[in-house]
């Protein structure tokens, strides 16, 4: 009876992941939740998914649980771009929506960056393919964001509305854990592994024009590095390594600088 109970449980998991009730890279319920869903015990239900795994639907990792297969989302560090359009590369439909739009006080690492008392903040959730991809929050000096409208930065990007040129931008990625209001938006358990990219935008000149925080759901991206064959004194593209004490002796000189 065990048999025929766990292809049943398989049966219907399948269908649900077919239906992209559970899209690649969303997570399942915990083995608990499924054996009580399912009226079964947690070794039937485990025998399901072993039983999914073996053809390539689930799979499994440690801090994760359970979730749908599929390949992560690439970015690649070797330029600067927009999420946006190395999605679009990648053949994926990418959509942004606002979640939050005004001007407010600089909180205290905006302003460390950004050199003002005054920001517009953006906060958004981008989408790929319909399913949530990343939560980003945007801060803008009031000066250079003063005319833009809402309707504008859901429409395109911030390297195209600023009224400066861009020069290039330093991004920091780090893990963290997901908090109750990501794991809402990005529709994943709360406190599971993400990616926390930081990204310091400047003008052609060397300001700080725009400050962001990027959320990606470990699970659904990965970044790419081209590691040229070349002299192994020199840094890879798009990798910069910096310690701990050097990070804090920059900011301690930024600080000083304002």
């Amino acid at each position: 009876m065990r048999e025929l109970r766990y292809r049943t449980i398989a049966d219907d998991l399948r269908r649900r992941i077919e239906s992209r009730e559970f899209a690649a890279g969303r997570t399942l319920p915990s083995e608990s939740e499924l054996s009580a869903a399912y009226d079964a015990s947690r070794v039937t239900v485990r025998k399901a998914l072993e039983w999914l795994r073996a053809e390539g639907l689930v799979d499994s990792r440690q801090g994760f649980g359970w979730f749908a297969a599929g390949d992560p989302l690439r970015q690649s560090l070797g330029r600067l771009g927009t999420i946006e359009s190395q999605l679009a590369e990648s053949g994926v439909v990418a959509e942004r929506r606002v979640l939050d739009f005004g001007f407010i006080r600089a909180p205290a690492r905006a302003k460390a960056v950004l050199g003002c008392d005054t920001v517009l903040r953006v906060r958004r959730l981008n989408l790929a393919d319909g399913e949530p991809f990343a939560r980003v929050t945007v801060w803008v000096p009031e000066q250079l964001g003063e005319e833009l409208s809402r309707a504008e930065v859901e429409r395109s990007s911030f390297y195209e509305l600023l009224p400066v040129r861009v020069g290039r931008a330093v991004q920091s990625i780090g893990a963290a854990a997901a908090s109750s209001a990501d794991a809402e938006l990005l529709e994943i358990a709360v406190g599971s592994p993400v990616l926390r990219c930081e990204r310091i935008t400047e003008d052609v000149d060397g300001k700080a024009v725009l400050f962001s925080e990027h959320i990606f759901p470990a699970l659904r991206t990965e970044f790419v590095v081209d590691l040229p064959n070349v002299d192994p004194s020199m840094a890879p593209t798009g990798v910069r390594l910096v310690d701990e004490t050097q990070g804090k002796a920059q900011g301690r000189r930024r600080k000083r600088a304002q």
